[in-house]
């Protein structure tokens, strides 16, 4: 097993098919479209995002700026790195804040205090103010079962709104991005990448990411659902969840009011590859409370125009 996931003839040879594909469908965005963006938040599959653009336009820089919709209850940890990446690679970086849509009245503060589907609207304002024509974003098919139903170009319409039975088929590596004024494309170019392959490919490129996704000690409390969360303005502990010093990880990272820590002494990339490769749910199916409110939760923001 240790062989296998540390880099055996057939795991290289998939990595690299793989990242050939990705890399393929960076170069046919940027032949067929004006204004593509790359949606960016300093998570690891953005950051591999990044990664394949960078490997994909080498030696130039890559030719599409990076958009970020901030909640306000992002990690520090994140935000720390993303600033560090925009710096290091001299890249452009547009922010689209939920707290400016609060601050003005635009968005109201959520009961339960999420503010993951407050992203929505700053983001479709974003892609209409820039004229974003194309929106790459490290979504994966295996993340959760909205996502699934993702063709790798996938339609918006004027209203930024997703239709799952208007998807266009993809025939081998053809695909369609004509679409009518208003209207976008968003781009997965991981779409077939799974968890254990991002990690894979990580080890293998030996790619920077944000301190949390290794094992460290931290104040964390167990919720009323189960997740060991970071306290902080969102909310909690509340009475009977006391904080204690565990050792965690982020297997993702999202809007910290919802995004729960996992158990785990795993702190290089040899650990988190025998683990993810053990575990038996998703990082979003183990770790987000906003796909926990109903069973179609993820499809039904998406169809709002959610990533």
């Amino acid at each position: 097993m240790t062989a296998v996931l540390s880099g055996s003839s057939s795991s290289v040879d998939t990595l690299g098919a793989l990242e050939s594909e990705s890399i393929h469908i960076f170069r046919e965005v940027a032949g067929e479209f004006e204004r593509p963006v790359i949606l960016f938040s300093g998570g690891k599959d953005s950051t591999v995002l990044l990664h394949l653009a960078i490997k994909a336009f080498y030696p130039a820089k890559i030719p599409f700026a990076l958009l970020h919709v901030d909640t306000g209850h992002n990690f520090p940890e994140v935000i720390d790195f993303r600033d560090e990446v925009v710096e290091r690679y001299g890249l452009r970086l547009f922010v689209a804040k939920v707290e400016d849509y609060l601050a003005d009245g635009r968005l109201e503060e959520r009961a339960d205090g999420i503010r993951n589907p407050l992203q929505t609207i700053p983001l479709l304002d974003a892609i209409a103010e820039h004229r974003f024509d194309a929106v790459f974003g490290g979504a994966r098919r295996d993340e959760e079962r909205a996502r699934a139903k993702e063709r790798i170009f996938s339609l918006r319409n004027a209203f930024g709104q997703w239709d799952p039975k208007k998807q266009r088929p993809e025939l081998w590596n053809l695909y369609n991005g004509r679409h009518a004024a208003g209207e976008h494309v968003r781009v997965f170019p991981l779409s077939n990448w799974t968890e254990l392959d991002i990690w894979r490919y990580i080890a293998r490129e030996n790619i920077s990411l944000a301190s949390l996704y290794y094992a460290h000690d931290r104040e964390v409390f167990q919720d009323r659902n189960g997740m060991w969360m970071t306290p902080g303005e969102w909310g909690g502990p509340q009475d009977g969840e006391g904080l204690e010093l565990r050792s965690v990880r982020y297997r993702t990272v999202g809007d910290a009011s919802t995004t729960g820590a996992v158990l785990s002494d795993a702190s290089d990339n040899q650990a988190i590859l025998n683990e993810v490769a053990a575990s038996r749910l998703s990082e979003r199916g183990a770790s987000r409370g906003d796909d926990r409110v109903s069973e179609a939760a993820m499809e039904d923001r998406k169809r709002e125009g959610y990533f």
